[in-house]
């Protein structure tokens, strides 16, 4: 199996990249279909918040239809905004892993 033993999932999407949205969409919605992944946690991350072309949350709630997947998905799902290059977010990652994946 291709996602082996896999206990959460982080799927990261370029908020800043509008022409890729429906591609994102339609590889999250493969990715949440798998048969291996029906009960594991997901982290969706819009990141690239720091462009000023970045699509803000609830657009890319919207355009993704954000809440026909949640009710669909069999697995929980968790959407931030986060930009890796500043550091927006990611203190938020790190709480949603601990908290998910138990604090080492």
């Amino acid at each position: 199996s291709y996602y082996g033993e896999c206990s959460a999932l982080m799927f990261v999407v370029d908020a800043a990249n509008p022409s890729q949205v429906s591609s994102s969409c339609v590889q999250l919605l493969s990715v949440l279909s798998a048969a291996q992944l029906t009960s594991v946690p997901v982290l969706i991350l819009f990141n690239k918040i720091d462009l000023p072309c970045y699509m803000s949350l609830v657009e890319m709630k919207s355009l993704f239809r954000m809440q026909d997947i949640v009710s669909c998905a069999t697995q929980p799902i968790t959407m931030m905004e986060t930009s890796a290059r500043d550091g927006t977010g990611l203190a938020d990652v790190l709480q949603w892993l601990r908290a998910t994946l138990g604090d080492p």
